[in-house]
């Protein structure tokens, strides 16, 4: 076989393994070298640099003894897939999960999630979305300090236990979206460097060096990154972190984004599977999901902060930093109905016009919108949920919401049953000094939001990873029980419900019908949300039916065959009545 390595920066490279002579690679084209080497399964392996220490390969598919040690070799053929008859899952009509695997089961492995796919599929997930899984120095953080980004981190099960996951889920009908991470590189055990210039010169992004968008090869080093994902991993979809922070200077013919729609596309052409790409995206921008025929990147559908905002605000009343501009009662009917909230309108918190209007034929699925994810619960002081400040009745408002709202629904672990765990930022990391550093950046970020610094914990205190699993216990007791059934319920209604999946925007509309009132409509179906502290009588015809209350009925009245009163902090969606076909 040939043995290839991008290192430009290197005037000799060479090969190493235990018990064998160094093998010298030959410099080529552009700065690759390589060799003719062989390599058996499980060979362990690294790259020197001229006269300096052994360093992993950039390429690397497994790291059994951490970043900083040698790669071994994978043979992926070797894996028998069952998903032979797997077609694949499109995104429209589907409801996401987003999980961490350090903190969805006690074990934090792979193997262990195989055994909460069937609690998956009963609460109705079509697509369950992974955070970063590739390698990062240490033993457990959030993911997205990578630093090589074609591995497995071992403390997962390393890359044969992802395939048994993939597999696993495939067999049970769902779905995977993996997080990958391309605009920067984590702060520890990153080599990249060393080999060539895989990050920028000059300022960086929010967490360091940019990724070098100008160069060929890095281009290429997350292209196929992605295809190996979709390929040989036989995931269905990619989540982009924060794709605004992919910063390129115009020296390459065309977008990082459209370039990576484009591939994905071919392949998906010839798995014969949809292959889905989801943006996060800090710039309300259309572009990410307009065809590439209109001068869009192509990508299959973007995450939508505003939506998140807007039912937080709602819901909590709060209104610090960034949830400014959401205390206005039309940010929740406009949100619900345009995509966006900030669509070219002023944003407090940036000081600036921000976004731009969605065109009215961009289908509502491709906004993903949720009420709770990682980031909006993990960047907060103390981790806190919903669940930790909010009544149930307000957690089943948020869930109607989320799971009635015209695009994509996600729900973050736990969320279905109001899980009181909190999700804390935490780290690993082994140099004392980064983690006093992260310590103190941390404590720094929230001054701008108003939030108490006591309240935030050590990200690098193994308490605070251990907070932060989930306590399944929760999920079959009380109020948690029913609130996961009214979950579930939802799920049904929507497959039940054409309306409740039409991805028509013109069907969709909203209006503020005074202080905490909203009534938000899906094509024949409507959504009535009371936030206020008295009682609202909500009318409906003889041809619609109540699909969901949380509500006390009035009078002892069955809510068929009269007028719905919504108490305060309730929700009910009507809709038709289902017609019988002719004959019967």
């Amino acid at each position: 076989m040939t043995i290839e390595v991008w290192a430009p920066r290197a005037g000799r490279v060479r090969l190493r393994r235990p018990g064998h002579d160094d093998v010298e690679l030959t410099a080529a084209d552009a700065g690759w070298w390589r060799s003719a080497v062989t390599l058996s399964p499980g060979d362990e392996y690294g790259f020197v640099l001229g006269d300096g220490a052994v360093l992993p390969d950039p390429r690397s598919r497994r790291q059994p003894h951490g970043v900083h040690g040698l790669s071994a070799w994978g043979d992926g053929a070797s894996f028998v897939w069952s998903d032979q008859a797997w077609t694949g899952k499109q995104l429209a009509g589907g409801l996401i999960y987003e999980l961490h695997l350090g903190t969805f089961t006690p074990e934090g492995t792979l193997d262990a999630a195989i055994g909460k796919l069937a609690h998956l599929v009963d609460l109705g997930v079509t697509h369950v979305e992974l955070l970063p899984v590739n390698g990062f120095n240490g033993t457990h953080n959030w993911g997205y300090d990578g630093v090589l980004w074609y591995t497995v981190q071992e403390d997962y099960g390393g890359p044969e236990a992802y395939r048994r996951f993939v597999d696993a889920a495939h067999a049970a009908g769902l779905a995977v979206i993996q997080d990958v991470v391309y605009n920067h590189l984590g702060p520890s055990g990153n080599h990249l460097p060393e080999f060539g210039p895989y990050q920028r010169e000059g300022p960086g992004n929010t967490w360091g060096a940019s990724t070098n968008l100008d160069e060929r090869a890095v281009r290429d080093y997350i292209i196929d990154n992605a295809l190996m994902w979709l390929g040989d991993y036989h995931v269905d979809g990619l989540r982009l972190d924060a794709v605004h922070a992919l910063h390129e200077s115009g020296a390459q013919p065309e977008h990082i984004l459209r370039e990576l729609g484009e591939r994905v596309d071919a392949l998906s052409a010839h798995v014969c599977r949809p292959l889905t790409l989801i943006a996060e995206s800090d710039l309300n921008d259309p572009i990410m999901i307009l065809p590439r025929e209109a001068g869009g990147y192509g990508l299959t559908a973007q995450w939508v902060d505003d939506w998140h905002h807007a039912v937080h605000v709602a819901l909590t009343g709060e209104t610090a930093g960034y949830y400014a501009d959401f205390a206005a009662p039309d940010a929740l009917p406009k949100t619900w109905a345009g995509g966006f909230f900030h669509d070219g309108t002023f944003s407090s918190f940036r000081g600036r016009d921000w976004g731009a209007p969605v065109p009215i034929e961009v289908p509502s699925w491709r906004f993903v919108e949720f009420a709770q994810d990682h980031d909006q619960i993990g960047n907060r002081a103390a981790g806190d949920r919903l669940s930790q400040s909010l009544s149930f009745a307000r957690l089943q408002i948020a869930a109607v919401l989320t799971m009635t709202a015209p695009g994509t629904p996600m729900l973050f672990m736990g969320e279905e049953w109001g899980a009181s765990t909190p999700w804390q930022f935490f780290t690993s990391h082994p140099e004392p000094e980064l983690a006093e550093a992260t310590r103190r950046g941390r404590t720094a970020e929230f001054a701008q939001m108003g939030w108490d610094p006591a309240l935030v914990p050590d990200p690098n205190d193994p308490a605070t990873f251990e907070r932060s699993k989930l306590n399944w216990a929760e999920a079959t007791d009380g109020e948690h029980a029913r609130l996961l059934e009214g979950y579930r319920m939802l799920a049904r209604l929507r497959r039940e419900h054409r309306e409740l999946t039409d991805p028509d925007r013109r069907g969709q509309t909203a209006e503020n019908v005074g202080p905490g009132r909203w009534v938000l409509h899906r094509d024949a179906a409507s959504v009535y949300v009371n936030l206020s502290p008295e009682s609202w009588t909500v009318p409906f015809g003889e041809h619609e039916e109540v699909w969901i209350a949380t509500t006390t009925v009035h009078d002892g009245m069955p809510v068929d065959d009269g007028p719905l009163v919504l108490s305060p902090d309730s929700v009910a969606v009507i809709g038709p009545r289902p017609t019988l076909p002719l004959g019967r």
